[in-house]
């Protein structure tokens, strides 16, 4: 109670005034991010539907669904995602030195696993969309692919 006062006073002149400017400042990277996820995530079926599309082969999308699957853990592609957060570690080194923000490797670690959950969610969700339309004529299959994407996308 005693300093309770004291620091609502503290929060209010020192820390509220920046939280805007703060938060869009650490928005563009962690946006860039999340939309570099969107993008890796479009272009992965955009491939699947153009193989499809080539070969008509149910067995071969079926196992390229199956890799689709293994996307949110192939670091290799998910590398470009993780890099667009990278710049976090400067503008945190900026809060750290103004408002003594601490852990600034927890808060990149932390929003590239929430990149990487969105992706497991999207891969998934997929997945469990599409099942169904694998039964489906070969014909309406690159259609109901696209349809799955996009809603996924929503």
């Amino acid at each position: 109670a005693s300093v309770s006062e004291t620091a609502q006073k503290c929060c209010t002149e020192n820390i509220q005034p920046f939280l805007t400017s703060i938060l869009e400042e650490l928005m563009d990277p962690i946006s860039s991010g999340f939309t570099e996820v969107r993008l890796l995530f479009d272009k992965e079926v955009n491939e699947i539907i153009k193989d499809f599309q080539m070969t008509n082969d149910m067995t071969r999308l079926k196992e390229n669904v199956d890799q689709l699957m293994t996307l949110p853990f192939n670091s290799v592609k998910m590398e470009p995602c993780y890099l667009k957060v990278n710049s976090l570690q400067q503008l945190l080194q900026d809060l750290k030195s103004r408002f003594k923000v601490y852990h600034i490797d927890f808060v990149i670690q932390s929003t590239q696993n929430f990149m990487q959950e969105l992706m497991e969610n999207a891969v998934y969700t997929f997945e469990q969309l599409f099942s169904p339309s694998c039964q489906a004529d070969s014909a309406k299959v690159a259609t109901a692919i696209e349809k799955v994407k996009l809603r996924v996308l929503k």
